[in-house]
């Protein structure tokens, strides 16, 4: 048994609010002393939009009216990852009362969606580039929802200050940034979708690149209307008939209907929350993957990897083998908790994880299944297809008030189809195509009218053992996510280094027998190394991570740091 799992529980033993099992944000937590102030941050993946966020900060904003600022500014200058026709998941760590709160800002089905939706009329599951593009897979969008139902609960200035900097940017134009360029030189099929050719196409009819200067007048007159109307302006009127009838539009329209927008409504819900080292993580439930990432740094805290290092070849085979356990029990169990039940309580269970991390051998596994945990039905084999377009920031004010999130148009673009100037999302396409089982019994992830499809995003927020902040990270990257995330906090934590340097660590996605690495950025003898123990690495997968995180260190000093392969920042506030 490591040291920190003997810490782990003396921990535990210690502070109730520390226990394994799953627990909840309405445990009894000491009060925050409102009075006290602390430095402010914003890290996100473009610097406009973390400039936009620390606007808000210095004219005396909080968290969550930065978080409208940032986003506003994504939707623009990162259309990308996500935007105002996206979906979020937000954990927000409230600063006067300590308490944990998860809004769940995912898209949803509509109402008369069905479960063959994803099937042609061979019965075979839809060729992928045709699904994306699609009405069908565009789910009613639930980012500015969640966004809006945070800052009613804690928001400090009046909403409608709160898009200046997106409406100017839009207004005046920006220089397309190398990533966005990037991505606009590729062939991505919602680039050929009407809409987002017009949008990108210069005035001969080439497609912008970077270093050219791109304005959204649309989309700043949509913000203008956001600002004065609050969230009718999307999920009501003119913005909500262009909704209705893009999606519905061929080939292959979807059935979104104007009263779907009008009746979303964002969930707030507990946590999911366990011991790791020396922390109290916490995340959102699912829909979304946080359960199946705090199962990963349980596992891996029964395991020897906090004595090993970067340049260990055993430290990457243990978090490889970890991966691939915590994986296999997320692809079989997971959906949307209020459609299907989830074992998150087993999974998280002290002798289950005990007994998983027992499988972690010498070499690797041929094969990986699965477990039983407590609660759990059948295991089933995962059909879900989920890509990478995706951002993920994170928030603090002077007051000590939190905000961690992921927010994505799913995959790169989206559909490509617009409306108002921002991309709707294709998230629907995260769920099974194909709704039945070879046994016939339904997939966890099957489509169902008013679902939330299953999700890989994991924004959380680390406690001290006295209940304090004590760091948040999540990252983009689709089923890659938690590896993503994974990999930073064991070169965080258990290897003490900087977030930045952890950052830059290569990435390793270890999920079944697929095995993606950044292979030319390992030390040398570790490739080699893991060879030797079974996993023979293959490049070309996992490059493109967008992890932003923060650790609290000793005397209180922020150690954030930004992912290097995107176009990220750390903006820091005034010292108090």
């Amino acid at each position: 048994m490591s040291i920190f799992r003997l810490w782990t529980l003396a921990l535990c033993g210690a502070l109730a609010a520390c226990a394994p099992a799953p627990e909840t944000a309405s445990a009894p937590v000491p009060p925050r002393e409102t009075a006290q102030r602390v430095q402010s941050f914003v890290i996100a993946a473009n610097p406009l939009a973390a400039k936009a966020g620390m606007e808000v900060l210095e004219r005396g904003g909080n968290a969550a009216d930065a978080a409208l600022a940032v986003q506003a500014m994504l939707s623009l200058v990162e259309p990308q990852s996500s935007g105002m026709g996206g979906g979020a998941f937000l954990t927000y760590l409230d600063a006067g009362t300590g308490k944990i709160t998860i809004y769940d800002g995912r898209e949803t089905a509509p109402m008369q969606a069905s479960r063959s939706m994803f099937l042609g009329e061979d019965g075979k599951p839809l060729p992928y580039p045709a699904a994306v593009t699609s009405g069908r897979a565009t789910g009613v969008p639930g980012a500015v929802a969640a966004l809006a139902a945070l800052h009613k609960d804690h928001g400090a200035l009046k909403w409608n200050g709160l898009f200046d900097a997106a409406i100017r940017t839009a207004d005046e134009g920006f220089t397309i940034s190398p990533r966005l360029g990037r991505f606009l030189g590729a062939s991505f099929p919602q680039l050929s979708q009407p809409d987002a050719a017009a949008y990108f196409a210069n005035a001969d009819g080439s497609r912008k690149k970077a270093g050219d200067v791109l304005k959204n007048p649309e989309y700043a007159a949509f913000l203008r209307r956001l600002s004065e109307q609050g969230t009718d302006a999307l999920y009501k009127g003119s913005t909500a008939a262009k909704i209705v009838q893009k999606t519905r539009a061929a080939p292959l329209g979807g059935t979104m209907t104007i009263a779907d927008l009008a009746a979303y409504r964002p969930v707030k819900r507990e946590p999911v929350c366990g011991a790791w080292n020396v922390y109290r993580v916490c995340a959102p439930p699912p829909p979304s993957s946080g359960a199946a990432m705090i199962e990963l740094l349980g596992l891996l805290d029964r395991t020897d990897i906090a004595r090993r290092g970067p340049q260990d070849p055993q430290g990457w085979y243990l978090f490889a083998e970890a991966s691939r356990l915590a994986y296999a029990d997320r692809d079989a169990y997971f959906g949307d908790g209020d459609f299907v039940d989830v074992p998150v309580k087993g999974l998280l269970d002290p002798a289950y994880l005990d007994a998983r991390a027992a499988l972690i051998g010498p070499k690797a596994a041929a094969t990986v299944a699965a477990g039983k945990p407590a609660g759990a039905k059948v295991a089933i084999a995962d059909m879900t297809r989920e890509p990478a377009g995706t951002s993920h920031f994170i928030v603090r004010d002077a007051r000590g008030n939190v905000l961690s999130i992921t927010t994505t148009v799913e995959s790169i673009f989206g559909t490509g189809r617009m409306v108002d100037g921002f991309f709707l999302n294709n998230q629907l396409t995260d769920f099974s195509f194909n709704p039945l089982q070879p046994d016939g019994s339904e997939a966890p992830n099957a489509v169902a009218p008013g679902k939330r499809p299953r999700s890989s995003m994991t924004p959380l927020i680390l406690l001290d053992r006295q209940g304090r902040f004590a760091g948040a990270i999540g990252s983009a990257g689709g089923n890659s996510i938690p590896a993503y995330v994974g990999k930073t906090l064991v070169a965080a934590v258990y290897w003490g280094l900087p977030m930045q340097e952890a950052l830059a660590q290569p990435n390793l996605v270890a999920r079944g027998g697929s095995i993606g690495a950044e292979t030319s950025l390992f030390p040398p003898g570790v490739v080699a190394g893991l060879a030797e123990r079974g996993f023979v690495l293959r490049p070309g997968q996992g490059e493109d991570s967008g992890v932003h995180g923060v650790l609290i260190r000793e005397g209180g000093r922020v150690d954030g740091g930004y992912d290097p392969r995107r176009e990220g920042v750390v903006l820091l506030g005034k010292q108090p």
